[in-house]
């Protein structure tokens, strides 16, 4: 077993110990349904983990006592040591065997699943002083395994290491619409409001006859662009962080008549979009 001080060992689980109450997918080996994975958990995750391995589960030992306050019911508390396989995302080369906390479920009996030689991957953060542990970024960063989920976590760290990566979303800046000369079109643009300040706004364009039509722009360029694909970082950026109507103060300088058009607009984004499943 690798040698972790107790101070290192604290550190380990001080994330799952904090966050008992959160939703943690059984770490059980998946039966044969295919279930499309959720774009925006695997982003969370992503975004959130500074380290992401690929690795397969060496030992389990269970720990009880001081080392297991604030384990939820039904959940036992363990330290897993696990080969690693690939580094999939990180600053720092990680070596051949690591360790981790995590709070697992047990069955009716208090019995612990199967974890030995699992492969799974692991959504963690560097524990400072010692290469060879690490520490989950949520209770649920322990996932088992599949050509899907690793293929999902590869595509999205790379959408986020990307040069041009779609920057965060934080909120909704001003809106305006302006009326076409023929009944029924015009266009709206709505501004976004995201953590670098960098631009993003959206475009609603109104022509008679014909259904409305939306796009994103990231730059200044506003309607440049087209509406984002789904499970996407741009549409994770767009789905998972609008609000479902438009504010009122983003509208307070329009006349009635445009801000109920901005509003429609805004939900055709909105229903467009769909949404932010977890």
């Amino acid at each position: 077993m690798i040698p972790v001080p107790k101070l290192m060992l604290a550190m380990a689980f001080a994330a799952t110990a904090t966050s008992a109450s959160a939703q943690q997918r059984p770490p059980f080996p998946a039966d044969s349904v295919v279930i499309p994975l959720p774009y925006a958990d695997y982003a969370d995750l992503v975004l959130a983990a500074p380290t992401i391995v690929d690795a397969t589960i060496r030992s389990v030992t269970r720990l009880k006592g001081p080392d297991a306050i604030g384990v939820a019911a039904g959940k036992a508390r363990l330290y897993i040591e696990a080969d690693v396989l690939a580094l999939i995302r990180g600053t720092a080369a990680l070596p051949p065997r690591i360790a981790y906390v995590v709070d697992v479920p047990v069955n009716a009996r208090g019995q612990l699943p199967k974890l030995r030689k699992l492969r799974v991957l692991l959504f963690a953060r560097p524990v400072p002083g010692n290469a060879a542990l690490v520490q989950l970024v949520r209770p649920d960063a322990q996932r088992d395994w599949t050509p899907g989920a690793d293929e999902l976590t590869r595509r999205i760290t790379q959408e986020t290491l990307s040069p041009d990566a779609p920057p965060k979303v934080t909120g909704i800046g001003n809106a305006f619409h302006v009326t076409g000369d023929l009944p029924g079109s015009g266009e709206t643009q709505i501004f976004l409001t995201t953590t670098d300040n960098r631009p993003v706004s959206l475009g609603i364009q109104r022509t008679q006859g014909e259904q409305p039509r939306w796009s994103v722009a990231l730059s200044e360029l506003v309607g440049e662009g087209a509406p984002p694909a789904r499970d996407t970082l741009l549409w994770y950026r767009l789905a998972c962080a609008l609000p479902p109507a438009l504010p009122d103060a983003s509208i307070a300088s329009l006349a009635e008549s445009d801000a109920a058009i901005a509003r429609e607009d805004y939900r055709l984004v909105i229903r467009s979009l769909g949404p932010c499943t977890r």
